[in-house]
């Protein structure tokens, strides 16, 4: 199996005294793949580079690259390299001179170094920067610089480590198109971290999303983000309304498809799942829907008449709270009836636009199709 991956991690712990920071990892990575680490302050994402890299030695399991085990060598010995989030150039060198270093510890012939490192700086766009010095580079060409030195010697895996974390929001975004052209035009393996979900839904041919040292989702960005597994990934990945109750019927749709009747104490709802993940009647269970895909229907009248939810969508009953608008997004909040405090109590609605007619105190029925509702928390799908 070992040969077939690029890279591979099997059984990966570590510990610092008493915390534990890694808990078992199992990862493989293909060529030419960008892998998006996703998770907290905190999670174990930079240990886990630092492991891959050679810096930090895991306490338990095995690292293997091209079908090597590399666990035990030294950093130097294993093709990979490493972009951190405050770039480490040198500041005594010049642009040039800090490209190709690498090459220069090498012994590399003089010719070919000057030659190497034309095609680094074209290859990131600097071309003619090459005698500046970083202080006089702005924070988006010394990222880059940063990345033409990790990759002149054509690194099998380049790992970064946030390298986009100092940079403005505008600078960001660019920069994130650059980096994802960079690794299809250079070929290699990127594995990548952050903890803006943005980014790596942007950027990423798989994320792995990661809690308390423990991979708790590995996908592509569609599926993580359309069918995560577990409430945290729901709520960590595009912050999704998480709600519990109790399953009351299901009915066979056809397709290897059942229709669930889920029951909430502020009303009764429905979703979709595989029959063969679906839980039994009398069973609590836990469904994740994106805001965007919620619908909030008034329960009264102009006149002040209760209004009934639609047979075909029931709903849950809720009151508005409040309403605010954020990067292209109206977000409308309501708290549900019945269902106690906390972010189970709650539910959000997604709009394009500035406004909407719902104000606070508005009474509202939430309501959803069938098949836009996720089941979490499910012990087989964990």
């Amino acid at each position: 199996m070992y040969a077939q991956k690029l890279l591979c991690l099997e059984g990966i712990t570590k510990s610092f005294g008493r915390i534990d920071v890694l808990r078992g990892l199992d990862l493989s990575v293909n060529r030419g793949e960008f892998i998006t680490l996703l998770g907290s302050s905190g999670c174990g994402k930079t240990t886990t580079l630092r492991i891959i890299a050679g810096l930090e030695q895991a306490d338990s399991g095995r690292v293997f690259l091209d079908g090597k085990d590399v666990t035990a060598l030294e950093p130097d010995k294993r093709n990979v390299n490493m972009v951190f989030q405050n770039y480490a150039l040198f500041p005594h060198m010049n642009v040039e001179q800090n490209i190709g270093y690498s090459l220069k510890i090498r012994r590399r012939p003089r010719a070919e170094i000057k030659k190497t490192v034309a095609e680094a700086l074209e290859l990131v766009q600097l071309g003619g920067y090459g005698k500046r010095m970083p202080e006089a580079l702005s924070g988006g060409q010394r990222q880059r610089v940063a990345v033409a030195r990790a990759v002149v010697n054509r690194p099998k895996v380049l790992l970064l480590d946030e390298p986009l974390g100092a940079l403005d929001l505008q600078l960001r975004r660019q920069m994130q198109i650059e980096l994802k052209r960079l690794q299809k035009q250079l070929g290699i393996s990127f594995i990548y971290i952050t903890h803006d979900q943005e980014e790596a839904l942007t950027m990423s041919d798989r994320i792995v999303v990661m809690r308390d040292g423990r991979f708790e989702q590995i996908g592509s960005a569609p599926e993580v983000y359309d069918h995560p597994k577990t409430s945290f990934v729901a709520r960590f990945v595009g912050n999704a309304n998480v709600l519990e109750g109790r399953l009351i019927s299901r009915t066979d749709r056809g397709g290897g498809r059942d229709l669930l009747a889920f029951e909430h104490p502020s009303g009764q709802a429905a979703l979709e799942c595989e029959s063969r993940r679906g839980p039994r009647p009398g069973e609590r269970i836990r469904l994740a829907i994106r805001g965007e895909y919620v619908d909030f229907r008034p329960r009264r009248s102009g006149s002040g008449e209760a209004l009934s939810p639609e047979p075909a969508a029931p709903g849950l009953a809720a009151v508005i709270t409040g309403k605010s608008f954020a990067g292209g997004q109206l977000r409308i909040t309501a708290r549900l009836e019945n269902a106690g405090e906390g972010p189970a109590a709650e539910i959000s609605a997604s709009r394009s636009g500035i406004d909407s007619p719902l104000s606070a105190g508005d009474a509202i029925w939430a309501s959803w199709q069938a098949d836009k509702a996720v089941l979490v928390d499910r012990e087989e799908e964990a």
